[in-house]
């Protein structure tokens, strides 16, 4: 299993909230891991559009990483 390393400010969150109950950083912890999260896929998808063992992977892998990124098909080669 991957290690995944967040912010000590998140930490220091999901603490408060899981520790002492603490609801009044719901909001920031979940879009704190929502980011987190995000960045994973996109760090994975990356990944694959270099690593992928056939063009048609790479291509597909690479596509989805942009499209992930919000990267208009205009400024795409």
């Amino acid at each position: 299993m991957k290690n995944v390393q967040i912010s000590q400010e998140l930490f220091m969150k999901l603490l408060r909230y899981h520790l002492l109950d603490d609801d009044s950083c719901t909001d920031e912890v979940k879009k704190g891991l929502e980011q987190k999260m995000n960045a994973m896929v996109e760090r994975e998808l990356y990944t694959k559009s270099k690593t992928a063992q056939t063009e048609e992977e790479r291509e597909k892998a690479r596509q989805e990483y942009l499209d992930k990124r919000g990267i208009q098909k205009d400024f795409r080669w």
